[in-house]
């Protein structure tokens, strides 16, 4: 299939535009060239770095992308030089469990540096303290340690500019604040002396099953991030399908764990619309993170996909949406017909007469795609690259195309989405028909693709409705005779079904008091939620509205096991069986807020409920696996965050253009599953870990970077003429990057 040009335009012009283009500012010109897509296209693998003995959790660069920090299963923290790829310093942290997160602390000359382990301890240390030390510089004692948290400790954060705070993210359900001026250590979590008052979000009565229900359960963090051009503005992600935006200034004061507390009102909840109402339990975010610029937020889930959304928005906006929506998409209305006979094209000389030619090109460029998705959905090949060209129609060029190509288009992807089959393909087929509805209400095409959508999920009486308003629009199809009737058979089916169950005289089920969890449930949902290290099939407790509850906790060694002759598909470990009854069936009702407040009982907590706007997901990323693990990242690449990065379970990660979803590369990251992929904070280079017990690095090939240097000889001849041997190395550096610039010499 044909490719066609990416949105950053000719890396060659824009080195060239530095100095011939007074209109641009150089600053953004060097952030677009960090990541442009010509060098990501080039990335590659170039080594790895061996240093730990077990699976590296976490890796993240300094603030100047001199030194690179990891975290591992083996319970060290290893420090590397990004100029040399050597390993300066590995420390024996004391931990007692894996470490899942690391980081530099700002503004301390990357001299202190933070941990967070499974052991739900938080332990901060002084590399000043090894100075003379060798390599293995063997166990330090934490210059502060916190014992505060019940439960494992997933994420942590730093703010911009402060050196003096750390905040943690627990499976406990609460993020807690440390500040080191206040203290450096605290009693075991449990203790009698344990009254820490460090807790800032206390989420055990957060969680959600979908919109509609109250949060009652204990949410448990997975992810945290803080941003980092408004260092206010806080994002959570647990074990629900919502991720949570707080304003730290509208925070209330910090307190101890003692009492459980409400959850406090929140400025967001961010959600796909398809994912709010599913009320899966096993459904939960693996990561949260702030685009570079504040302005989006990316979420990767467990078993879903990665979704981008934005921040700011207007009340009412179309990215946003409220109880009832989901359905209210899927169910039969008239809609006012807007279709447009003129071509919207005013937009196009907003900026004066110089992009007349431009907008042409476009139109000319968005036609050619689109006959492309057609001819491709007629022959039935290529459907991946089919609906990747309506991506760039609809997201790349949506403000110069008019409403009967966008009509179109959004018909076309939609019948490629139910040809593809992927998972919420359908979903997202509904979200083109209704679209393609708004622009044209009389289309056949719009009704009856969402008929076909509504039909494999298995909505058969919403899709019977737009089967027939199909039927109606061209009486002479015989599409939609065929569906009228497949639908219909389908009902019928559903209602013998029904019948049958009636007639057998099986009793109706009655409301119990109690339940206990089958084991087959339980093992199920721990393989689901087991943990990147794999050091153990551990299931998370759920929540219920039962009395009584069964707690499984099954421990298996699957790291050295490899040498001992164990029988196949056999695991070998320890299983503990916890009968109990909730202790605490009430709860008091907090201050109303947008997240909500419990209250004693089920049903009058759904009676007096009142939903939250939740903001729907922009774009959607699709090809990468996330099931294996609950750490699994997905990250912005570059200053300008212009491409989306995640790990897979397949051992590669995978590289999207964020403004249209489009996959530009798949890479080799680990042998078996990739889970952290961050980008340097300046150059094109990219360090990769997971379950091996090596970091991958990530850049341009010797073989990539010489053909560079050969295409822009004579840009770079040029200035030398003209600026001299000083600006040309320069602009050599910004072309290539410092250590590709090692590589050529």
């Amino acid at each position: 299939m044909e490719e066609w040009p990416f949105h950053d335009g000719n890396v060659h012009n824009l080195v060239e535009s530095r100095h011939t283009d007074i209109r641009l500012n150089r600053h953004d010109v060097d952030h677009s060239l960090q990541m442009h897509s010509s060098l990501v296209r080039r990335l590659s693998l170039e080594r790895e770095l061996e240093g730990h003995q077990g699976c590296v959790n976490a890796v993240t660069w300094n603030s100047n992308g001199s030194l690179l920090i990891s975290g591992s299963d083996d319970a060290r923290i290893n420090i590397w030089s990004y100029h040399g790829r050597k390993l300066l310093h590995s420390i024996e942290t004391g931990h007692s469990a894996n470490i899942f997160c690391t980081k530099f602390i700002p503004e301390t000359s990357d001299e202190l540096v933070v941990s967070g382990a499974g052991d739900a301890e938080v332990r901060l240390f002084n590399l000043s303290r090894l100075n003379g030390r060798g390599l293995n510089d063997g166990a330090i004692t934490p210059s502060a340690l916190y014992q505060c948290h019940t439960r494992r400790v997933k994420k942590l954060a730093v703010e911009v500019g402060n050196p003096n705070v750390v905040w943690s993210a627990s499976e406990d359900g609460t993020l807690r604040q440390h500040d080191f001026r206040e203290g450096t250590s605290c009693p075991p979590a449990g203790s009698s002396q344990q009254e820490c008052r460090n807790v800032l979000l206390d989420l055990r009565y957060g969680a959600k099953r979908s919109l509609a229900d109250p949060p009652k359960h204990t949410l448990a963090l997975k992810s945290c991030d803080i941003s980092s051009t408004r260092p206010h503005l806080l994002l959570v992600g647990g074990n629900d399908a919502f991720a949570r935006l707080y304003d730290r200034r509208m925070l209330p004061p910090l307190t101890s764990c003692r009492k459980r507390m409400s959850p406090p009102a929140c400025v967001n909840y961010f959600c796909p619309m398809h994912l709010s109402d599913r009320g899966r339990s096993s459904l939960h975010l693996t990561h949260v993170t702030f685009s570079p610029d504040g302005e989006e937020v990316l979420l990767s889930y467990s078993g879903e996909h990665v979704y981008l959304m934005d921040i700011n928005h207007a009340s009412g906006s179309s990215m946003q949406y409220s109880l009832g929506d989901a359905s209210k998409l899927m169910t039969f209305t008239p809609v006012v017909n807007r279709l447009e006979l003129q071509t919207s094209v005013s937009s196009a000389f907003q900026n004066g007469l110089w992009r007349r030619s431009n907008i042409a090109a476009r139109i000319e460029k968005c036609s050619m795609l689109l006959e492309m998705a057609k001819r491709s959905l007629q022959e039935g090949t290529n459907i991946f690259h089919a609906i990747e060209a309506c991506n760039e129609v609809i997201d790349g060029h949506g403000t110069d195309i008019g409403p009967k190509v966008r009509h179109e288009c959004f018909c076309t992807r939609a019948a490629l989405l139910l040809k593809r089959k992927w998972k919420n393909d359908a979903h997202i087929a509904i979200r083109d028909c209704h679209n393609a509805r708004t622009i044209d209400s009389s289309s056949f095409r719009a009704h009856y693709f969402m008929a076909e959508a509504l039909e494999q999920l298995g909505k058969f009486k919403e899709a019977l409705d737009f089967a027939v308003a199909a039927q109606c629009l061209s009486p002479s199809d015989t599409m939609a005779a065929e569906k009228v009737d497949n639908i219909k058979k389908h009902l019928a089916a559903d209602e013998a079904e029904k019948n049958n169950k009636s007639s057998d005289g099986a009793p109706k089920s009655e409301p119990r008091t109690g339940r206990i969890l089958s084991l087959s449930d339980i093992l199920y949902r721990s393989e689901a939620n087991s943990d990147a290290s794999q050091d153990g099939l551990r299931s998370e407790r759920e929540d219920s509205d039962y009395d009584e509850e069964l707690e499984l906790d099954f421990e298996t060694s699957i790291s050295g096991d490899e040498g001992r002759d164990v029988e196949p598909n056999i695991l070998h470990g320890s299983l503990n069986l916890r009968f109990h009854r909730r202790g605490e069936s009430t709860r008091e009702t907090g201050a109303n807020g947008s997240c909500g407040s419990p209250s004693s009982s089920l049903q009058n907590d759904r009676a007096a409920y009142q939903s939250e706007a939740v903001i729907d997901m922009k774009r959607r990323y699709v090809g990468h696996c996330n099931v294996g693990t609950d750490i699994k990242q997905a990250s912005f690449l570059g200053q300008r965050g212009e491409y989306v990065a995640s790990g897979s379970d397949d051992g590669r990660w995978f590289i999207w253009e964020k403004r249209t979803g489009r996959l530009i590369k798949m890479l080799l990251g680990d042998d078996a599953v990739v889970n952290c992929v961050q980008c340097h904070p300046f150059d094109c280079f990219v360090a990769t870990s997971g379950i091996d017990s090596t970091i991958k690095v990530s850049m341009m090939g010797r073989v990539e970077l010489y053909a560079i240097f050969k295409i822009n000889f004579l840009i770079l001849i040029g200035l030398w003429c003209s600026y001299g041997l000083q600006l040309l190395l320069f602009h050599l550096w910004l072309l290539v990057g410092q250590q590709g610039l090692k590589l050529l010499c």
